[in-house]
């Protein structure tokens, strides 16, 4: 059996930095913390790529003596006994930051406290001091993290790429230039200025800045005090909704921090009045006492947990409904009572044999059987027996019955009676045109007459230098105009009558949102998977007999057309037998 060893200082070091400092934004994070912690009124955030990080603040700065001792492991100013924890007012307190950072890049800390004649200059390099110097510098502190994980290659390997790097730090700024108005906020990549706040208090400029005007202008302003919880910020109206979470920051006592019941409260608010799967962006920030509050529950306290979950559900639920209805974007006629405070949720799986069942999956064909080759266009009518295709049975002696609810197509063949999901189906047939499954022909576009000015966040618009390619694959010819702004200059035929704008800029949320999540196969596969399903028709879409023939002939070409790209079942078939069977004749 191995000894066992105490372990040295140096890999204790790693090994801590390993829960605290996980990414470049996670370095960002931590110094805005400790530069907010100083009373700092100007944050600047440098960075280039993932190499150099470096963060200068106008805070209190520090003493020589105090300067070395911050880079001590557990050493703080912030708390001094087990009790103080109960009753935290700031954003660290663990003592981990610096040693953190220390241990695993070449970091550069200069500071000068007030009553400091001169400043001083420390070099540590993995952890070790290499140098420390007096030298002339300004009251404040500015720290530089050069070569982030060099002596952690196993880290580095699993960081992203550098556009979604770079994206997480623009989203950790943004978070806490939101979060703190009256402080202001520099973010520069390679010199270039990508975020700038000015620190006038006002959060509504600040919202402008980060999420755009547009954004900023559609929000209403709330304040609602109860059970003691202060809840203060900004929401949007129902009608102005997003495809992701992403513009969705909760604060407790200035701190960025989630919480579940808070998140239920959010969509038990807006339950009733947005459509399924729609996210309204809101500022959300909540003052309590202290001692109600543990901020001390996650390495990156980026989650707190309260005394009594009700009553911020309460809160919140109350504050976000009273403040939509004294803007008058909730009708006084609408009754809603908020359900019972509960997250269990539970769900099922069907194997294949119900699904053979369900689909009426012809026998001996499985979903990856190889299609007729097609070189001229993949959506012409090919005029194939059925037998060549994987979904052949559909079309044999087809006959379109109509349209219910604008919603499914209901069709009589030779097997039975089929019922299609018009948006699930056309999902489908979009899905496989993109990921090249029908044939290397290039996706339809149409050229717009005047380019169309495309604003994005600011996290997206960074993110946007990534998935511009398979966009443009997707007949999205896009164009950087500056500022977060995009020309775009052709879109899919498929959107050219529709909201193509609101589209893509929906494709885009979403996927800025799973950035850094997937690798990038996946990331190009929900590429066609989102742009798939905005382009596809939609529930509550008519539909003539034509348009309806066309769209089963092409789901019978597709190479599964049981399921949508997300998972859901786009056909269900009731068989003849069935039929006679269930009328007893």
């Amino acid at each position: 059996m191995p000894k066992v060893r105490l372990l040295d200082d140096s890999t204790i070091n790693r090994i801590a930095a390993g829960e605290v400092i996980d990414r470049p934004a996670s370095v960002i994070k931590e110094l805005i913390e400790n530069a907010l912690d100083a009373g700092a009124a100007r944050i600047e955030i440098e960075i280039d790529g993932r190499s150099v990080l470096r963060v200068k603040d106008d805070g209190c700065g520090m003493t020589p003596e105090d300067a070395h001792t911050a880079l001590q492991r557990h050493a703080t100013s912030k708390i001094q006994t087990a009790d103080d924890l109960q009753t935290i007012r700031t954003m660290g307190f663990r003592g981990e930051a610096l040693p953190s950072i220390a241990s695993v890049s070449r970091l550069t800390l200069t500071t000068r406290s007030a009553e400091s004649e001169a400043g001083i200059k420390i070099v540590v390099e993995g952890g070790r001091i290499e140098l420390s110097e007096p030298v002339g510098a300004p009251v404040g502190t500015v720290v530089e993290a050069l070569d982030l994980f060099f002596n952690v290659p196993a880290r580095l390997k699993f960081l992203k790429s550098p556009a979604t790097e770079t994206a997480r730090i623009v989203e950790t700024v943004a978070k806490y230039a939101i979060g703190r108005p009256d402080v202001s906020f520099r973010l520069l990549n390679g010199g270039q200025e990508i975020l700038f706040t000015p620190g006038q208090s006002d959060l509504i400029t600040v919202v402008a800045a980060v999420w755009g005007i547009e954004t900023a202008k559609s929000l209403v302003e709330l304040d609602e005090t109860r059970n003691g919880i202060r809840v203060t910020g900004l929401v949007s109206p129902p009608h102005a909704t997003r495809a992701t979470r992403q513009n969705q920051l909760f604060y407790v006592n200035g701190r960025p921090a989630r919480n579940r019941a808070m998140l239920a409260a959010l969509d038990e608010s807006y339950r009733a009045i947005t459509p399924e799967r729609r996210y309204p962006s809101v500022v959300l920030m909540l003052e309590a006492d202290p001692s109600r509050v543990d901020a001390n529950v996650h390495p990156a306290k980026s989650e707190v947990k309260f005394d009594k979950e009700s009553d911020v559900f309460d809160a919140i639920y109350h504050a976000v409904r009273n403040g939509l209805l004294n803007h008058g974007m909730i009708p006084e006629a609408v009754v809603h009572r908020p359900r019972s405070f509960a997250f269990a949720h539970q769900g099922a799986s069907i194997g294949k044999e119900e699904l053979d069942a369900l689909f009426g999956r012809p026998a001996g064909i499985q979903p990856g059987s190889p299609l007729p080759p097609d070189p001229s266009d993949p959506f012409a009518d090919p005029q194939l027996a059925p037998a060549h295709l994987p979904f052949g049975d559909l079309l044999d002696e087809l006959r379109i019955l109509g349209q219910v609810q604008e919603t499914f197509i209901v069709a009589s063949t030779a097997s039975g009676i089929v019922i299609i999901d018009q948006h699930v189906a056309h999902e489908r047939v979009l899905y496989e045109l993109f990921s090249g499954y029908q044939g290397s022909a290039p996706v339809p576009r149409q050229y717009l007459l005047a380019p169309q000015s495309l604003q994005l966040d600011r996290r997206a618009a960074v993110m946007m230098e990534e998935t511009l390619p398979e966009l443009a694959r997707l007949g999205f010819e896009l164009e950087p105009f500056g500022d977060g702004a995009y020309l775009v200059r052709s879109v899919p035929t498929a959107l050219a009558n529709k909201d193509y704008l609101k589209s893509l800029k929906e494709i885009v949320e979403e996927l800025t949102e799973m950035s850094g999540g997937k690798k990038i196969a996946v990331a190009q596969d929900q590429v066609w998977i989102m742009s798939a399903c905005k382009m596809a028709v939609k529930a509550g879409d008519p539909l003539n007999l034509p348009e309806m023939t066309k769209l089963i002939q092409d789901l019978a070409k597709t190479e599964n057309p049981y399921l949508c790209p997300h998972g859901r079942p786009i056909t269900l078939k009731i068989g003849w037998d069935e039929l006679e069977r269930r009328f007893k004749r």
